[in-house]
């Protein structure tokens, strides 16, 4: 094996362990206890669980998705979250490399984790997650530059410039992804005589521009009601409900984002003859 290789291995063991941290916000959050104490337990029992019960994907395996003391049933979701954040870490390790911007999309994605299993069971996106990630990333960018690609060179003072220059930016990206999607709120209000658009959701577009910039924040803005249009149909057909948790699409459309980003904002500009 190279050394390639054992990094891949390592950052799979380290996203599983993370994503079983992850889990404890997922079920604690929504019901505002904290995720430090107690230690983990069965929520059905009561019982503090053992080492060797919290190894990431092995215990869910070998207990057969069971608690070993009242074999009331795990969810499942234990394993998906793990198994999830372990290949995100794989992903953007292999994408992002061993880069200063690694550990803040890690941080990013592990808060999107986050929020879109407690939106869609419980319908809310947490202040710890939202307002605690545009802080994060607020940080992160003063941190750094690389984040909104801005050169450690720019400036005539140094790198300080450098680093102002992409917390501003990431300023601007949060006052951006926040007010835009708060605009739109206030017109579904109006349109449609009720409340279209959470406070949740407001907060964690802030928290995504704080992260991605302005122009990521907007594109955003635009895809996410693409996955969200197609889920509302099949939920408006499967419960006749046409509210829905949209701080998952959200995160979709900001995953895509970060991935595809400049390259559909360049075949959109193309596109209208805007170059």
């Amino acid at each position: 094996m190279c050394w390639g290789d054992y990094l891949n291995i390592f950052f799979f063991i380290l996203g599983a362990t993370v994503g079983s941290f992850l889990n404890v916000c997922i079920v604690r959050m929504p019901h505002e206890e904290s995720i430090v104490h107690p230690r983990s337990h069965c929520i059905h029992c009561k019982k503090q669980l053992p080492w060797h019960d919290n190894i990431p994907f092995v215990s869910y395996l070998l207990l057969k998705g069971h608690c070993r003391f009242c074999g009331a049933k795990i969810s499942p979701r234990y394993f998906l979250v793990e198994l999830l954040t372990a290949i995100v870490f794989v992903v953007f390790y292999r994408y992002f490399g061993l880069t200063p911007v690694l550990p803040a999309y890690l941080t990013m994605t592990c808060g999107f984790i986050v929020a879109t299993f407690i939106d869609f069971k419980h319908r809310i996106i947490p202040d710890e997650i939202s307002v605690g990630g545009m802080i994060a990333g607020l940080g992160f960018s003063l941190l750094v530059p690389a984040l909104h690609e801005v050169s450690y060179s720019a400036g005539p003072w140094g790198v300080i410039p450098a680093h102002l220059k992409s917390f501003g930016l990431s300023f601007l990206g949060a006052l951006v992804g926040g007010g835009i999607i708060y605009a739109m709120g206030i017109l579904g209000d109006f349109l449609f005589k009720k409340e279209s658009m959470g406070g949740g959701d407001v907060k964690l577009m802030a928290m995504i521009g704080a992260f991605l910039g302005w122009k990521l924040a907007i594109l955003t803005f635009f895809l996410s009601p693409i996955f969200g249009a197609v889920y509302g149909i099949i939920e408006k057909i499967r419960t006749k409900d046409s509210t829905i948790a949209y701080g998952p699409f959200l995160v979709t459309g900001a995953i895509m984002s970060l991935f595809c980003g400049d390259q559909l904002i360049g075949w959109i500009v193309r596109g209208y003859g805007l170059y």
